[in-house]
């Protein structure tokens, strides 16, 4: 098992009871599996690949995967921002496949 698989069966086990699962496209779970190992390398931790990390932990406090926005997003959208997790209803196509609009604080986007 590599690197990136072991990171997938260790967030399934932690997330899934807590009713968040990862996008039924496994391609696109890999390729965001991928990119947190590439920002743990370049910052030291796992921020959302899906925004700009500035390499300060206490900044980045926010996007740290799984982020704080996730939640409401899912509890609204059924998905969070980067579709990474997601409900199973989403994945079962009984909840609609919008747009998740970014929560994150404009000053906090810098």
């Amino acid at each position: 098992m590599n690197e990136i698989e072991k990171l997938r069966e260790t967030l399934k086990k932690v997330q899934e009871p807590k009713g968040y699962y990862f996008n039924k496209d496994k391609e696109r779970v890999f390729e965001l599996l991928e990119a947190l190992l590439v920002n743990k390398k370049r910052y030291g931790y796992m921020s959302c690949p899906c925004r700009l990390a500035t390499g300060d932990r206490k900044k980045d406090q926010d996007i740290l995967c799984p982020c704080v926005y996730r939640e409401a997003d899912i509890r609204e959208y059924g998905s969070c921002y980067c579709n990474f997790y997601v409900s199973k209803e989403w994945n079962e196509e009984k909840a609609p496949h919008e747009y998740v609009p970014e929560r994150r604080l404009p000053e906090k986007l810098l």
